[in-house]
């Protein structure tokens, strides 16, 4: 799906379902060819739209900010407390990113988070 931001800017969705497992959200960060088997969708998507359903949730998570085969978001904070390269779900939350952000990410700028 494209999604024109501002002016002549588009951002590039790959929608996606996630699912829940070990206190994260999981969903598939590949796409099926069944000629050349999974496929990452670097330089075909900009952005994913994850929708998770057991919380009626939706998360925006830039392609490059996850692993190219598995995207997972943690629900719950982990049982040591570490928070150093974590991905908490509440961080892409669909409410939380401007314009602005989407704007640099359709311009191929890394951004881990939404910001604010």
């Amino acid at each position: 799906m494209a999604v024109q931001i501002a002016g002549p800017t588009f951002l590039r969705v790959q929608c996606k379902t996630a699912w829940p497992k070990g206190g994260c959200l999981v969903f598939n960060c590949r796409s099926t060819d069944h000629g050349r088997g999974p496929q990452p969708y670097d330089g075909l998507a900009d952005i994913f739209g994850v929708f998770f359903p057991p919380r009626q949730s939706v998360y925006l998570v830039p392609i490059y900010s996850v692993a190219s085969f598995e995207g997972r978001l943690r629900l719950d904070p982990t049982l040591n407390n570490q928070r150093r390269r974590v991905r908490m779900a509440a961080d892409f939350e669909v409410e939380r990113w401007t314009p602005e952000a989407l704007q640099k990410v359709a311009g191929g700028e890394t951004l881990l988070a939404a910001p604010g």
